[in-house]
C-alpha cells in the first residue's frame, strides 16, 4: 500500500509509534525513526523494520527542540531525498491534580506533546507537499477529545494537537496534502502497564467492548490514513477506544 514512500514517525521506539513503523515498513514504505530515548530500542526498530526490503533510520531527536528538529530534517532528507508521510506519535505524561502541578510539568508534556507537533510538521511539511499525495497522521489521545481528571496538561496539549490538524489541514488541502488525527483510548503500551490493576480494571469496566486496544488497531487505521484509500479524508479526528467515548 505504501510501496516507495518515505514516512517518518516520532517516538517510534517502542509502544504506538514502533507498530506505525512496523507496518509501514511491511507495507513497502521506508522509515525514518525518531527516538529521544532508547537508542537501542531505536536501532532494534529500525533493524526489524527493514527486515521488509525497506530502508530504515534510526535518529535522535528531543521533539520539543525546534532547532534540533530542523537539523533532523536535514539529516532525513539527505538519507531518503524526500518525505511523503509524517506521523507525530511522540507524547510523554506527566500527571496530577492541577491543584498539586508544576510548571515544569505543564510546559514539559506541552512542549513534547503539542510543540513537537508543529517542530515536526512546520520542519517537513515543505517537502511533504512535494510529494504524490502527502499524508500527515497526528496521534492525539480521548484525554484530548474529553479531558481526563489528574491530565490537565497532557488533555491540553492532545486537544491542542486536534486544533492544530484542523488548521494545518485546511492550509495544506490545497496542495493536496491530507491531515488527520487518531485519538487512541486505552492501548496495550508501557504508559498503561504503569497503571494500577484496580485502575486498569476500571478502565476495561467504562470500554462497550471490554478489553484494552492494541498498538496493532491504531497502526492499522494510520496505515489506512497513510494510503491512497483515504485520499478524500482530511481534518478528521478518529477515536480507536473501543466505543468509551460513544
Amino acid at each position: 500500500m505504501l510501496k516507495g514512500k518515505t514516512a517518518v514517525i516520532t517516538g517510534a521506539s517502542r509502544g504506538i509509534g514502533k507498530e506505525i513503523a512496523l507496518k509501514f515498513a511491511q507495507n513497502g514504505a521506508n522509515v525514518a525513526i525518531i527516538y529521544s530515548g532508547s537508542k537501542d530500542e531505536a536501532e532494534k526498530t529500525a533493524q526489524l523494520a527493514s527486515g521488509y526490503g525497506v530502508k530504515a533510520i534510526a535518529y535522535c531527536a528531543n521533539c520539543a527542540d525546534f532547532n534540533r528538529v530542523k537539523e533532523v530534517t536535514k539529516e532525513i532528507i539527505n538519507d531518503f531525498s524526500g518525505v511523503d508521510i509524517l506521523v507525530n506519535n511522540a507524547g510523554i505524561t506527566k500527571d496530577g491534580l492541577l491543584l498539586t502541578m508544576s510548571e515544569a510539568d505543564f510546559d514539559a508534556v506541552v512542549g513534547v506533546n503539542l510543540k513537537g507537533v508543529f517542530n515536526f510538521t512546520k520542519h517537513l511539511s515543505r517537502y511533504i507537499i512535494k510529494s504524490a499525495g502527502g499524508r500527515i497522521i497526528n496521534i492525539s489521545s480521548v484525554s484530548g477529545t474529553n479531558g481526563n481528571a489528574g491530565q490537565a496538561n497532557y488533555s491540553a496539549s492532545k486537544a491542542g494537537v486536534i486544533g492544530f490538524s484542523k488548521t494545518v489541514a485546511k492550509e495544506l488541502a490545497g496542495r493536496g496534502v491530507t491531515v488527520n488525527v487518531i485519538a487512541p483510548g486505552f492501548i496495550e503500551t508501557d504508559m498503561t502497564a504503569k497503571l494500577p490493576p484496580s485502575a486498569l480494571e476500571g478502565a476495561v469496566s467504562a470500554i462497550p467492548l471490554k478489553r484494552l486496544g492494541k498498538t496493532s488497531d491504531v497502526a492499522d487505521l494510520a496505515l489506512f490514513l497513510a494510503s491512497g484509500a483515504a485520499s478524500y479524508i482530511t481534518g478528521e479526528c478518529i477515536r480507536v477506544d473501543g466505543g468509551m467515548c460513544i
